[in-house]
C-alpha cells in the first residue's frame, strides 16, 4: 500500500467512522448493524480499512547468514511495549531474531497507549514490517482493558511480520469468525486475518504466515481457518507458519459448550488432561487441525518443543478473569479453582506453534521467564522460536 493511501486510513477512521461508533455499539448482532442506513453508507470505507496492509522499511541491508532465527509471539496487544522492546533488544536469544511473526498488535488503541505497535517496534529495532488489521474496535477492549484512561484513537488490532530482510508480497487472508463479534461486549468489526509474505534472505526466499486462529470457536472451525491459510500458501516448496493457534482443546463457541467441556476434562482428571491433552492438543481434541497440516506436507514435530507450554492459565489472573467473566458465569471460577486445587490453581497449555514444509528447522525453543522482576507481565504468552538453515 502506498504511503499516501496509508496516511488516508487514519483520517477515514477519525472523520467518517468514529462519529458513528456510539450508535453502532447499540447493535446486538452483525446483521442488525448491516441493516442500518448509517452503516451501509460507509460500509465500503470499513472494508477498505480492514483490507489495507500497512508496510514500511526501517532495516539497513543485512548480510547472508548460515542460519536465520525466527520467533513467533502473541504480544497481548503490545500493552507492555517498552518492556517487550527491552527483551527483543537484550535477551540472549531474542536479540538475534531475524524475523518476528507477531499476533495481537494494536494500532491506536487506548489499552496500548494509542501507538502503532508494529510500526514502533520495527522503527525501534531497525526492521522492516508489514501489518494487517483484523478488527476495527468500537470499544476499548475486553475485561480490565475498558478501565484504562483515554479513548481509542483508531481502534485497529491485527497481526504483523517484522524482518531484518526485505518483506515481499505481503497480503491478507481473511478467516471466517467463530462467533458474531457484535453479539459480545467487545464489539468489533472484522475477522481474524492471517498475514502472508515472502522473506527475501540474500541466499533464500521463504514464504511465511503470521497466523492467529479464533479462541471462541469450535476445534473444527480452527481447523477450517487453518485450511484457508494453507490454501493461500504456495502449493509446494519451502513454507513456514507460526503464531497463536488457540489449540486449547476446548469448543469455546458458546459458554455452555465451554463449561460442558470443562466438566468432561474434570471427569478425565485434571492431571491427566494437562499431561496428555493441554500439552499435546494434537493427540485428540485438536487432531483434525494437525492431521490437515500433515496431509498438506507440513510437519510440526521438529519445529516445536515437545510438551513445551506457551501459556499458563491461573484462576486468579485478573487479566484472564476479566475477559472470561464476560461470557462465562462467575460461579464457574470457583469450580475451576476447585478442579485445579492440586495444581496451585493453574495449568499450562500449548497453543502457540510453528509448522514447516521443506524447511531445515533446528533447535526449537520456548522462552519462559521474560516477565520475572517486572511490574507487569510482558504478555500472557511466551515467545517460541526456531533456527532455519537454508538448503
Amino acid at each position: 500500500m502506498t504511503p499516501a493511501l496509508l496516511e488516508d486510513i487514519p483520517s477515514l477512521i477519525r472523520e467518517r467512522l468514529k462519529p458513528r461508533f456510539a450508535s453502532w455499539i447499540t447493535c446486538g448482532s452483525l446483521g442488525e448493524l448491516h441493516a442500518r442506513a448509517d452503516y451501509r453508507e460507509v460500509a465500503a470505507i470499513v472494508t477498505r480499512v480492514l483490507e489495507t496492509v500497512e508496510t514500511d522499511d526501517f532495516a539497513p541491508p543485512a548480510p547472508a547468514k548460515s542460519a536465520y532465527r525466527i520467533a513467533a509471539w502473541n504480544i497481548e496487544r503490545g500493552k507492555e511495549l517498552a518492556g517487550q522492546l527491552d527483551v527483543l533488544r537484550n535477551h540472549e536469544w531474542l536479540r538475534e531474531a531475524d524475523v518476528l511473526l507477531l499476533t495481537e498488535t494494536d494500532v491506536g488503541m487506548a489499552r496500548s497507549g494509542n501507538v502503532d505497535v508494529a510500526q514502533t517496534m520495527a522503527r525501534e529495532l531497525g526492521m522492516n514490517y508489514a501489518f494487517v488489521p483484523c478488527y476495527l474496535s468500537l470499544v476499548k477492549g475486553s475485561g480490565t482493558e475498558r478501565e484504562v484512561d483515554g479513548e481509542n484513537d483508531l481502534g485497529l488490532h491485527g497481526n504483523a511480520i517484522l524482518s531484518r530482510y526485505p518483506i515481499r508480497a505481503a497480503r491478507a487472508v481473511h478467516l471466517d469468525n467463530g462467533i458474531d463479534k457484535m453479539a459480545s461486549r467487545e464489539k468489533r468489526l472484522g475477522r481474524q486475518t492471517s498475514l502472508l509474505a515472502e522473506i527475501e534472505f540474500p541466499n533464500y526466499r521463504l514464504p511465511v504466515a503470521s497466523v492467529h486462529l479464533d479462541a471462541q470457536s469450535t476445534q473444527r472451525h480452527r481447523m477450517e481457518q487453518m485450511r484457508c491459510v494453507l490454501d493461500a500458501m504456495p502449493a509446494s516448496g519451502p513454507a513456514l507458519l507460526g503464531g497463536d493457534w488457540n489449540t486449547t482443546t476446548f469448543d469455546s463457541s458458546t459458554a455452555f459448550r465451554a463449561i460442558c467441556g470443562y466438566w468432561l476434562r474434570v471427569f478425565m482428571g485434571p492431571g491427566r488432561v494437562i499431561r496428555n491433552h493441554f500439552l499435546h492438543p494434537d493427540r485428540w481434541f485438536e487432531r483434525e487441525l494437525f492431521t490437515l497440516l500433515r496431509k498438506r506436507g507440513y510437519e510440526y514435530d521438529r519445529s516445536n518443543v515437545p510438551a513445551g507450554h506457551t501459556i499458563y492459565y491461573h484462576v486468579d489472573d485478573l487479566r484472564a478473569f476479566g475477559s472470561l467473566a464476560e461470557w462465562v458465569p462467575l460461579w464457574c471460577f470457583e469450580f475451576i479453582r476447585w478442579a485445579l486445587r492440586e495444581h496451585g490453581g493453574g495449568c499450562p497449555l500449548k497453543i502457540d506453534w510453528f509448522s514447516s514444509r521443506d524447511v531445515n528447522v533446528v533447535e526449537p525453543v520456548v522462552i519462559h521467564g521474560l516477565s520475572e522482576g517486572r511490574k507487569a507481565p510482558l504478555s500472557d504468552h511466551d515467545p517460541i522460536g526456531i533456527d532455519i538453515v537454508p538448503a
